[in-house]
């Protein structure tokens, strides 16, 4: 019996080491809403005051995009979806070189077709040399090969779900080049690849030759840029030193409006391993949402990733107590969470109307009369 007691308890200790490691990190996400949270002034249940600004609850929270899909975008999906290419070809025609929108589009194409791509595949074949058609299939495999390896760590994908994605991801290169030698000047097929560098994991050298091919076409392309960073964060192929670095070079190096200011925000929160907000307050944090700000205002407002770096604002500028500004933020997306940082999270709309609500009893809060 003695001898069972002792086999049963060395059994449970992965569970309980697991157990402890889940344990730490459902402290470390909510801490920080937590705190924020009880911070807010005022006695009113902080999501009533919410409603009273016109903010939406969680369950009328859209999880699927991070603002709303720009015209014909989104019948050109649905058409899509139900079996008929031709709306997405004539969306692809007409954005013509505003690759910013180009590569939004093709995602969302793409997306699309990792899923089901009978109508990719009758696009094909009546235009097998469309390169709107190629630059959507390159792009779509790469997707597929993403969807087949999961969204789990490393220790947690079985051994097929890596072979297929790998083997996916290497089919995925030569459709990558063939849609780049059909529109030669198009950065997206080399955006594509970024994530094909990411998976197989290129050598430094070899996204640096990748990178230039980019940055010849495109050299401020926001999503270029934030799929890049991806790539030298730690969690993937690089480091904190070597992330922060991009984004900061990047950001120090662009025009105003191009958003690229939101990468060393995003820098800090892929490596941000703190309990609390106050690496969030500091000078340098503020300096860099101050930044941010400014090229939010001057950005084109129809500028595809622009509810993006708003969706970051609004979070920054609520861990920093400018609840004010935050609420402006808040106002201009709410609606739609499927952004950084509500993305990473199973329960991104009820996390985002947290740290939203909290700014705003604060908001209301400072606005009532003094006793």
């Amino acid at each position: 019996m003695t001898v069972l007691l002792w086999i049963l308890g060395i059994l449970a200790v992965p569970t309980v080491l697991f157990a402890l490691w889940m344990a730490r990190v459902f402290v470390k996400e909510y801490r920080k809403e937590l705190k924020r949270a009880s911070q807010s002034p005022g006695t009113e249940d902080a999501s009533e005051v919410a409603e009273q600004f016109g903010l939406l609850p969680p369950e009328r929270q859209n999880t699927d995009w991070a603002a709303p899909l720009p015209a014909g975008w989104a019948a050109a999906l649905n058409a899509a979806r139900g079996g008929d290419w031709r709306p997405a070809a004539k969306v692809l025609h007409t954005i013509g070189r505003d690759w910013e929108r180009r590569s939004a589009a093709v995602s969302l194409f793409a997306e699309q077709a990792a899923e089901e791509d009978a109508w990719l595949l009758e696009w094909e074949t009546e235009h097998p040399d469309d390169p709107d058609a190629a630059v959507v299939r390159a792009r779509s495999t790469v997707f597929l090969a993403w969807k087949i390896r999961g969204s789990k760590r490393a220790q947690y994908t079985t051994r097929e779900q890596f072979e297929g994605f790998h083997r996916t991801l290497v089919r995925s290169r030569e459709e990558i080049a063939r849609a780049a030698a059909l529109n030669p000047d198009d950065p997206t097929p080399y955006i594509a690849e970024i994530w094909v560098a990411l998976g197989l994991g290129y050598p430094h050298s070899e996204m640096d030759k990748l990178w230039a091919e980019v940055t010849a076409r495109a050299p401020y392309h926001y999503e270029a840029h934030f799929s890049a960073l991806q790539y030298w964060c730690a969690k993937w192929r690089g480091s904190e030193q070597l992330a922060t670095g991009f984004a900061e070079r990047a950001a120090a190096g662009a025009p105003l409006g191009s958003l690229l200011t939101a990468l060393p925000l995003i820098a800090h929160y892929e490596h941000d391993e703190s309990e609390d907000s106050a690496v969030d307050r500091t000078p340098e944090m503020v300096a860099r949402v101050d930044a941010a700000l400014a090229d939010a205002a001057a950005a084109d407002p129809a500028h595809p990733r622009l509810p993006e770096l708003r969706h970051l604002l609004a979070y920054y500028l609520s861990l920093q107590d400018r609840d004010e500004a935050a609420l402006e933020q808040f106002k201009l997306v709410d609606g739609y969470v499927n952004a950084l940082p509500w993305r990473y999270r199973n329960d991104m709309a009820e996390y985002y109307c947290t740290i939203r609500d909290s700014s705003a009893a604060a908001v209301a809060a400072a606005a009532e009369p003094a006793a």
